[in-house]
């Protein structure tokens, strides 16, 4: 079958972290006939639009205590299977390409039946549940993480990283009004937002507003104190579209350790402060933000050991010593890789 005939169905669903390489990665596909598959009321159906088929099914992840719930969530599963692999069949799909999370399980399982290559990247260094179980019935499994082979011993892996958005790969111009001279820390929650570090953020801001900084705020949109802070140097939202153009301008980043967050920051060069959201699957943020630690790109903090006057005073020490933001922005830069996506289509198309 030729290269212009392949249909490729994309499982991702849910976050940012696995729905923007999906999309990074279908860019680099532009051959191809892609379909998606993601789950009701979910943010692939904003995300994704109408560049792509959007299927869906209705499936959520399972419970930790057993009871009536996990029986109707596991029936539900199984039902998912077999519809998948009746749209696998039905829309001819030759591959199938995941981004993990648990959209991924009935794509994996419905592949292995239906005889269909099947490709999974895992973004996080802990690999997760699905990709432990399940990597096995998968073509291969790209990692996000070096390191991440050690977890997953006797299956066929490739090292890629993690791809981003285009923008991200190019300067982007920026339409918020932000001095050339200003400092800018840029403070990001992650897609979910991060009402305990919104929190101590504001506490501390106050006095790097003093030191004639500018700080950015993505609060998501949950946060019940959204407008309990109020000054010039102070710009609040809920999210900013040119993620890329901000980072490339940010002096400082304070951000939870998503993977895909993570990657941004390493491509754009930008220094940060970690706070690994502590109540993430297995604690797999924490695992992440050590790889930037251990390489001298971030700093980071438990949530529960951290206070305002903490990040206020570290914060102050990184603004007051520029030399040592440019040592972590350039540690930053070795932890990127700007071609992942091609590399994870080149991965993908190796199965065609």
């Amino acid at each position: 079958m030729s290269a212009k005939s392949t249909r490729l169905l994309i499982a991702a669903s849910g976050t940012g972290g696995h729905l923007f390489p999906a999309l990074a990665v279908a860019e680099q596909l532009p051959d191809y006939q892609i379909e998606w598959l993601g789950v009701p009321n979910r943010l692939e159906k904003t995300l994704v639009g109408d560049r792509y088929l959007l299927h869906t099914i209705p499936i959520e992840g399972f419970q930790q205590r057993f009871g009536l719930k996990s029986i109707k969530i596991t029936l539900r599963f199984i039902s998912s299977v077999f519809q998948v692999q009746k749209l696998l069949r039905a829309r001819q799909i030759d591959a199938v390409f995941t981004t993990g999370g648990y959209i991924a399980a009935p794509a994996i399982l419905a592949a292995r039946l239906q005889k269909t290559p099947a490709v999974l990247h895992e973004a996080n260094f802990l690999p997760g549940k699905v990709t432990r179980f399940l990597s096995r019935w998968c073509d291969t499994v790209a990692l996000g993480f070096e390191g991440t082979v050690q977890y997953l011993p006797h299956i066929c892996t490739t090292y890629v990283s993690i791809p981003v958005r285009s923008q991200f790969l190019s300067s982007q111009g920026l339409d918020l009004s932000i001095p050339p001279e200003a400092p800018l820390i840029v403070v990001m929650g992650g897609s979910q937002g991060a009402v305990a570090v919104n929190r101590l953020v504001r506490e501390a801001a106050p006095a790097w507003f003093e030191e004639g900084a500018i700080v950015v705020h993505l609060t998501g949109e949950r946060d019940p104190d959204v407008a309990s802070l109020k000054h010039p140097q102070y710009i609040c939202m809920p999210f900013y579209d040119n993620m890329a153009g901000l980072l490339q301008r940010a002096n400082l980043a304070i951000s939870r350790a998503g993977a895909g967050t993570l990657t941004e920051l390493a491509i754009t060069k930008t220094p940060a402060i970690l706070i690994p959201y502590p109540h993430a699957a297995e604690n797999h943020q924490a695992y992440n933000a050590k790889v930037f630690a251990d390489a001298g790109a971030a700093i980071v903090y438990r949530q529960a050991e951290l206070t305002a006057k903490v990040l206020k005073e570290r914060v102050l020490d990184l603004l007051r010593a520029p030399s040592q933001l440019q040592q972590m922005a350039e540690q930053a830069a070795t932890l990127a890789m700007t071609d992942s996506a091609e590399r994870l289509a080149n991965l993908v198309r190796s199965f065609n």
